[in-house]
């Protein structure tokens, strides 16, 4: 059997299984008064969430069958397994706490994680000798749980805050969300700038010199930024516009800025289009479909993800992290990019915790909280790794 062609259909089912979640999701929030018609259709939505989960944890599975090793070793498997986690942690807060919404907000997210995450090369390669460890399997998932439910915890927060904020008047607070708007843009604009490349097989490669040593760096993309004195090597492709800053370091980091600023203008291109369409903020647009949401409910699972999320995250990503550091590069601690913006993320849900329990930070400011944790977690999972070089970069 080969797995490998399993695995990347059960991927494709599960995707799809999702979008159609997502409209079942969608009828839920449009008329409760016909009881029974909103039960089934509710059943539906949960009913179709599952057997989308179920459909990627058999992605999951094959993959791993045919890898030899848990396919969360490289970009592609981690954030995959990523999102996965997030339908994991949606499904289990939806059935605690029944808030329709929820899923109409958090499968969203995660078909983006899962479609951000097919840009990156799919082929099953060896682990390089670092990753040949019990703890590539411990360490790994437990972040990427910790980090779904607390992902969680800014699902309940974007909707408290588009549903409480006056959307009446430009204020500081709705221009903030405007900004959480755009970010979901960039990162659609991400998907399809590099899918529709991809798809033309774009290529250009430029020569440059590291150290006197001649390398050769490959674009997928048209290059805005290219090495710092690179030269352009294929014929009727777009020679770079601009040089890498000096201060990125890294074979990859021309490369990695290059696909940063294209979805980022991208991104800004959709947003200004949405903009248009729909003349007025998105968030604005978005507000009457939550008139009905309990905005105490929703406060509520924003804390009680954090509370769960936190230790989670705390154990896969620092306890596990220094015990697995030490195996692989004698020491605890270092500061390589990565494990500096895991200290950051637990700080932050720690200052986070201390604010609600012990200041009364509630409602409002507990939900700007949480949808800051989640941009420190989406930092750290594109900017970090598209643009920063580490010790991490393989994954």
């Amino acid at each position: 059997m080969d797995y490998i062609t399993l695995s990347g259909g059960l991927l494709y089912t599960a995707f799809v299984i999702y979008l159609i979640a997502i409209v079942f999701f969608a009828a839920t929030i449009r008329d409760k008064r016909k009881e029974k018609q909103f039960t089934l259709v509710n059943k539906l939505a949960i009913g179709t969430t599952i057997l989308g989960f179920v459909a990627q944890v058999g992605y999951f599975i094959t993959r791993w069958i045919a890898s030899g090793h848990a396919p969360v070793s490289n970009m592609f498997e981690f954030v995959t397994f990523f999102g996965m986690m997030l339908v994991f942690a949606f499904i289990i807060l939806y059935l605690i706490y029944r808030i329709e919404l929820l899923g109409l907000f958090a499968l969203p997210i995660a078909l983006l994680i899962i479609a951000y995450a097919s840009m990156y090369p799919r082929e099953i390669s060896p682990l390089v000798p670092s990753l040949k460890s019990h703890w590539l399997y411990i360490h790994v998932t437990t972040v990427a749980l910790g980090e779904a439910i607390l992902a969680v915890s800014f699902v309940a927060g974007i909707i408290y805050l588009i549903r409480q904020i006056d959307q009446t008047k430009s204020t500081a607070k709705t221009k903030w969300l405007e900004v959480i708007m755009y970010s979901v843009c960039a990162t659609i604009g991400f998907v399809l700038i590099t899918s529709i490349f991809s798809t033309m097989d774009y290529n250009a490669s430029f020569s440059y010199s590291v150290d006197g040593n001649e390398s050769t760096l490959d674009y997928h993309l048209p290059a805005i930024f290219g090495p710092g004195d690179g030269e352009l090597l294929t014929e009727n492709r777009m020679d770079a516009m601009l040089p890498t800053p000096d201060w990125m370091h890294g074979a990859e980091a021309p490369r990695k800025l290059n696909t940063l600023v294209w979805s980022l203008l991208i991104g800004l291109g959709l947003y200004l289009i949405t903009r248009l369409i729909l003349r007025k903020r998105i968030a604005a647009a978005i507000q009457p479909i939550l008139k009905k949401a309990n905005p105490e409910l929703l406060d509520e699972v924003c804390y009680r993800a954090v509370a769960i999320g936190f230790p989670v995250f705390t154990l896969g990503g620092l306890i596990f992290a220094a015990i697995w550091a030490q195996e692989a590069w004698n020491r605890y601690w270092g500061w390589d990019p990565k494990e500096v913006w895991a200290l950051i993320t637990f700080f932050f849900y720690a200052i986070f915790l201390h604010l609600r329990l012990s200041k009364g930070w509630h409602g409002e400011r507990s939900a700007w909280l949480a949808v800051v944790g989640f941009a420190i977690i989406m930092f750290n999972l594109i900017v970090v790794n598209l643009v920063l070089a580490g010790l991490h970069s393989y994954a």
